[in-house]
């Protein structure tokens, strides 16, 4: 019996010990499992990688508020974005169990992603309290979709004594709707949450302990409102009005910046004052215009740092000066042994540029012309540009030079108000009332303008008034550079006077680097995708054979022997006096189906009285509802990359093709025979002033997808004769919600033809038709040589 215990004992045991130690390994290996796991989905990594960066930086500790759904998106861009400039430390902060790879993330126990994220705020400042209260003097509470122009930012901080309880941030009261709502006394208001709140050291001190008993004193869902209430309660301080310590006397909406334009915001152009002056832009709701915004503010800085290195270009070059050097002679200067003025060569990434050209002081006198013809003509900007250039002395003002102007006055405001703090004053930009400028493409750009501004005296005896101040405006011309880019390396080559011996524009140097980009990329036509659009072209022909023959072979030549995309819809007209011209005409029709196929080129007959706007009515109604069409006259020509921009500019529902199109004069002018009967080619080389001008108010040409021209009505079918159709179905494109691309397209020309005014029974009609018939004789210098020759028929 002892024997059989010991053994019933022993087998116990065993059974026991072998679920104590599957137990301990099952718990060993979960355990193991557990840390290979919290090991690779740690932020402790990202956590240490912040520390490393923000080492020897204790200005700011900043805290982004964040929810798990925004972690590798928002707070992703925000990160690697602004985030890695911070002069500090940024982490984010989000629900509990919210875990990210891409940002340093601290998940805050028994905090959801619930809105309004009251709870989330005030935990959030608790933890920058009990951990980071002694290491840093300033403490940012911000969203994830906020932009931050760091630099700004500590030069805003570094001016602020941060001893003392402050409290910054865009401040508000609430809207209309909630005034009364937000129990705010009349003393009382709060920091703006969207576009960041500033707390320094002290206040952050006299407020945070009482975080629990704030959140169970709510009286609104608003947190940036319970938030202030609590600084005000227990820190005793408001959300600052404005701030003085800077440049000038900047509210906060203006450098704490909150754009009304909700997801909108900052997807447009950013070249605007606000996003120039603010410290703080917020809200930036899609990560790609987070990333777009910072290339841009990055652009500024570019520019900054390269304005900062022509002053101490011109600082040398003055300097050497006294010395006996030239500003030709300064690459050459030795300072004392070994140590050259400019140590490093051309086409060197240290190479400071030419100093000869960056070196050369502002003056109006600084180009001296040689004879007549040298002489740089001013042009008037006067709300529209004066040109002599164009044959229409008076015109609107390009995108171009807009944009220009802006960026001048916004430069140069920002250069008047730099001494503004000391001064007690700021000065607005108002207006240009008028301006003259010049370009000369060797030196630059000259600008005179009379400047409308608002001066604003904020220190002593306070003012605004008006004035007006002459501004005199230089922008130089610098080294011409070609950048070669490539996955590896980013080579600039700078140009000089020595290089490719002395040919014009570096003639040798650019042929390579085009015929290196030929080799390695195909040209445009080929890139043609064979899904991209069918471009069906609408043709009205009432007779001009000889016109669409040329027309004929070249849409052969060029469409249908490259087998090009694009089908050809002619509306054929026959009329009694042009019997010939119809039937020949119909005759090389049937010739090029038979050649190709019977699709490629559809006709439409007709016996009416020709109206265009009737004419084309007819093609589109040969056309379906996604058919994308291109409007043309029979005196165009051509070339395969027009195709390419036509598919490109035209987007179904959005966007209309009006082509600025090249028009040929009268060639009789010429005394040359500049195309023949036969013509079927493209010739870039007919565009040149003397030949043509740029038709800027011709609207024939368009590219248009069939569904939006049916949702603008079409043409106007009473318009009969001669024009006006497309200037009709312009003015209703621009009323309507479709954007429209308008530029100059190089292959595109228009052949000159006679126009017949004299059957023109319509007055506005006939003065469109004379005007056309005027501007299309020759161009200035034609026509003055023409009167210089025979001006002794001339009264």
């Amino acid at each position: 019996m002892m024997a059989i215990r010991k053994k019933l004992m022993k087998l116990i045991l065993g059974l026991l010990l072998g679920i104590l130690c599957s137990q301990f390994f099952t718990i060993s290996q979960i355990a193991i499992q557990d840390m290979c796991i919290s090991k690779r989905l740690s932020p402790l990594d990202l956590i240490n990688e912040e520390n490393l960066r923000a080492q020897n930086k204790n200005l700011l500790f900043v805290g982004i508020m964040t929810a798990s759904k925004y972690l590798d998106t928002r707070a992703k861009a925000v990160y690697e974005t602004w985030g890695k400039e911070v002069p500090g430390k940024i982490m984010f902060f989000s629900s509990e169990f919210s875990y990210s790879e891409h940002v340093p993330l601290i998940a805050l126990p028994g905090v959801d992603d619930s809105y309004p994220p009251q709870k989330k705020s005030f935990t959030m400042l608790k933890h920058m309290y009990d951990n980071y209260i002694d290491k840093y003097e300033w403490f940012l509470r911000g969203d994830d979709d906020v932009y931050m122009r760091t630099d700004r930012l500590e030069h805003l901080l570094r001016s602020v004594d941060s001893s003392k309880p402050w409290f910054i941030g865009q401040t508000g009261r609430g809207n209309i709707d909630e005034f009364g709502l937000l129990s705010l006394e009349s003393d009382e208001n709060f920091c703006m949450g969207g576009p960041g709140i500033i707390f320094s050291r002290e206040s952050l001190k006299r407020m945070a302990p009482y975080v629990e008993e704030c959140l169970q004193n709510l009286y609104t869902t608003h947190e940036d409102v319970e938030l202030g209430r609590c600084v005000k309660r227990f820190a005793g301080i408001s959300c600052t009005w404005s701030y003085e310590a800077s440049s000038c006397d900047c509210k906060m909406q203006t450098i704490f910046y909150h754009n009304q334009s909700g997801v909108d915001a900052f997807t447009g152009d950013l070249k605007q004052k606000e996003v120039h002056r603010a410290i703080t832009m917020h809200p930036v709701k899609r990560p790609e215009y987070m990333y777009k915004l910072h290339g841009y503010i990055k652009g500024l800085k570019i520019q900054t740092n390269h304005q900062d290195g022509i002053y101490l270009h011109r600082d040398i070059a003055v300097s050497m000066e006294q010395l006996g050097y030239s500003k030709d002679r300064l690459h050459k200067v030795i300072l004392v042994k070994n140590l050259p003025l400019y140590p490093s060569k051309r086409g060197n990434d240290e190479y400071l540029g030419d100093t000869n050209i960056l070196g050369t002081p502002t003056s109006l006198n600084r180009y001296t012309p040689q004879n007549l013809q040298d002489v740089l003509v001013w042009e008037l900007i006067s709300k529209t540009l004066y040109s002599h250039k164009d044959a229409n002395p008076k015109k609107r003002m390009g995108s171009s030079l807009k944009e220009g102007l802006g960026d001048v006055t916004r430069e140069m405001m920002d250069i008047i108000n730099s001494y503004s703090k000391q001064r007690g004053r700021i000065i607005d930009f108002k207006e240009i009332l008028y301006g003259y400028w010049r370009l000369d493409p060797i030196h630059g750009v000259d600008l005179i303008l009379d400047l409308l501004l608002v001066y604003k005296k904020y220190r002593g005896h306070k003012m605004t008034v008006q004035v007006r101040r002459h501004a005199y405006v230089q922008q130089t011309f610098s080294d011409i550079v070609i950048r070669e880019v490539n996955q590896n390396k980013i080579v600039d080559t700078f140009f000089d006077e020595n290089t490719q011996q002395n040919l014009p524009v570096h003639k040798k140097l650019v042929h390579h680097l085009i015929s290196k980009i030929g080799r390695n990329f195909p040209p445009l036509f080929n890139l043609i995708n064979q899904e991209e659009p069918v471009i069906n072209f609408i043709l009205p022909i009432s007779g001009r054979y000889e016109s669409f023959r040329r027309f004929l072979n070249m849409y052969e030549e060029i469409c249908l022997n490259m087998k090009e995309r694009t089908k050809l819809i002619v509306i054929l007209y026959k009329k009694n006096n042009l019997i010939n011209d119809f039937v020949s005409s119909k005759y090389l029709i049937e010739q090029v189906q038979k050649k190709f196929s019977y699709s490629v080129v559809n006709v439409v007959y007709r016996n009416d009285d020709f109206s265009r706007g009737k004419a084309l009515q007819y093609g589109v109604q040969e056309l379906k509802n996604d058919d994308l069409m291109l409007f043309i006259d029979v005196d165009m020509i051509f070339d395969r990359n027009t195709l390419q921009r036509i598919r490109f500019n035209t987007v179904k529902n959005k966007t209309v093709y009006f082509p600025i199109v090249f028009s040929l004069y009268d060639p009789t002018f010429w005394n040359i025979t500049y195309i023949n009967k036969a013509y079927s080619y493209f010739d870039s080389n007919l565009i040149n002033q003397r030949n043509g001008f740029w038709r800027q108010f011709g609207f024939g040409i368009v590219s248009i997808y069939k569904n939006d021209y049916v949702t603008l009505g079409g043409f106007n079918l009473k318009i009969s004769g001669w024009g006006y159709e497309d200037v009709n179905f312009f003015d209703d494109v621009v009323n309507s919600n479709l954007k429209i691309v308008r530029s100059t397209d190089p292959g595109l020309i228009h052949v000159f033809h006679s126009e017949v005014c004299d059957q023109v029974s319509d007055v506005a009609q006939k003065n469109m038709c004379l005007g056309t018939k005027g501007s299309t004789l020759g161009s200035l210098q034609t026509l003055q040589d023409f009167y210089m020759k025979y001006k002794r028929y001339f009264r």
